[in-house]
Parts: structure tokens; C-alpha cells; sequence
């Protein structure tokens, strides 16, 4: 089983160099590189990563195997969109495994994690945004539980793109 911990300062480099990779990796083959590298620059830099580690509002968890970075997840506090019926929900922002640990369960350890910090901070729900273009994705969190609950645009810099919102209640007896 692979280890799940919080990232720490030392851990920006890596991550940042993770999160580029696994993000085009997803998504490059379907978007042009000009709005790849765009979205990439304003989003996985070294300092962006350290500053969002260091962020209260934000969680970010990394899946190790062995000393291997093989996924990563962060939560964020942000308000949640309309359609997730829960003012008290947090945002799962990104989950990624690299495609050589696909299919091996470190996406359901990742959630799994998400899911305790979420409701061990006494939030009821999680949310996320999923590309109306990534089925895996959206089948995984199908099977999670999570249920469309809404859209969004999404700007992959200057392409306009949908985003499915879905949530999952952390109530029990919604479950």
C-alpha cells in the first residue's frame, strides 16, 4: 500500500514538476500546446506550489510509492457552486496519478484521504470539477458516489471549456 501524507515546503519542486507532467499527460493530446503551456506556466510553478502548500486554506496530499511521487491531491476551501446544496462543503481541486501507477488503487487511497480530512474538519460535503471530456475521471467518481450536480466554464487558457460539478454528501444517511 502506498503512503499518503500532507506535503510540506520541501516538497514544492517535486510537486511542481509532478503536478506539469501528470496535467499534460491527461490533457495534452486533446488541447492545443499555446493554451497548454498558458495554463501550465500560471498554474505548477515552483512558487505557486510553495504557496499553496503554505496556504491554511488549502491541503495537499502526495501518494508515495516508496520515494517515488506517484499521485497527488488538493483540497481547497473555497465557496462551493451552485448546485452542491451545501455551504459547508470543500473542494477536491486536482487528483492526479501518473499513468504508470493507473489502475493500482492510489486514486481510491487519495480520495479515501480526501474524503477523512474533508469530514474530519466537519465539513457535510466534497465537491470537484471534472472535463466534460475525461470519462475515467468521471466514471471514477461515479464510483465513488459523487453525483453531477452542475457546470462551469473552465478556461484552458483562452479555450473555453465545460466543467461537470459533482458532489459527494459525507452525511451518512445521504450516502
Amino acid at each position: 500500500m502506498a503512503l499518503v501524507r500532507e506535503a510540506g515546503p520541501g516538497d514544492a519542486l517535486v510537486l511542481s514538476r509532478f503536478a506539469e507532467q501528470t496535467f499534460r499527460d491527461a490533457f495534452g493530446a486533446s488541447n492545443s500546446s499555446s493554451d497548454m503551456n498558458s495554463y501550465c506556466g500560471r498554474s505548477f510553478g515552483v512558487d505557486i506550489q510553495l504557496a499553496e502548500i503554505e496556504r491554511d486554506s488549502i491541503r495537499t496530499l502526495l501518494c508515495l510509492e516508496g520515494e517515488q511521487l506517484a499521485g497527488y491531491a488538493q483540497i481547497w476551501n473555497s465557496v462551493p457552486p451552485d448546485g452542491v446544496g451545501n455551504d459547508d462543503a470543500k473542494e477536491l481541486r486536482r487528483l492526479y496519478v501518473a499513468e504508470e501507477w493507473h489502475g493500482l488503487g492510489l486514486a481510491q487511497q487519495l480520495i479515501d484521504a480526501s474524503i477523512s480530512i474533508v469530514s474530519g474538519d466537519g465539513s457535510k460535503a466534497i465537491w470537484l470539477a471534472v472535463w466534460e471530456n475525461n470519462p475515467r475521471a468521471i466514471g471514477f467518481y461515479n464510483k465513488m458516489g459523487f453525483v453531477e450536480v452542475g457546470e462551469q466554464a473552465f478556461y484552458l487558457g483562452s479555450d473555453r471549456q465545460r466543467d461537470i460539478i459533482m458532489a459527494l454528501s459525507l452525511n451518512p444517511s445521504c450516502r
